[in-house]
């Protein structure tokens, strides 16, 4: 079940992260989620049977853009279409922002080709820009 996160949902939210590291995230990102996570707005949960999967959200910039925020399946729910359904439901998010002119990302290397697949394309590359090993991608989705 797709549903909006709760406070409650932090400490869930934060295992999703700890288990994405070191391959998916750097540490040292763990603060920086971690604060996002008190302030988020459009910010979705992936539960099945209580238990939280997957948890990713989306931002409204004044520019006309928005930006997917932190989107993450815990490590042994990988590969079972969920990162797909939460993509599926950020998508629908953005695109319910009104005078929206596109979407915006930053990922790694390793989940560009997840993003292409949606239509997204890389604009930047910064090796090692999230740390070792983790380039920093800028992608884009225009309208």
């Amino acid at each position: 079940m797709m549903r909006r996160y709760r406070a409650g949902d932090r400490e869930a939210c934060l295992a999703i992260f700890d288990g994405n590291v070191p391959d998916f995230f750097a540490a040292s990102e763990r603060v920086e989620f971690a604060a996002h996570l008190e302030s988020a707005e459009s910010f979705l949960v992936l539960e099945n049977g209580g238990v939280l999967l997957a948890c990713g959200g989306v931002s409204g910039l004044p520019s006309g853009w928005a930006v997917l925020d932190w989107g993450m399946v815990a490590r042994a729910a990988q590969r079972q279409g969920l990162g797909r359904q939460l993509m599926l439901a950020r998508l629908a998010l953005a695109r319910g922002m009104p005078g929206l002119r596109g979407i915006r990302l930053e990922t790694s290397q390793k989940t560009c080709g997840f993003y292409e697949g949606f239509g997204f394309r890389v604009q930047a590359v910064v090796r090692d820009g999230f740390g070792p090993g983790l380039d920093h991608v800028d992608m884009a989705l225009t309208f």
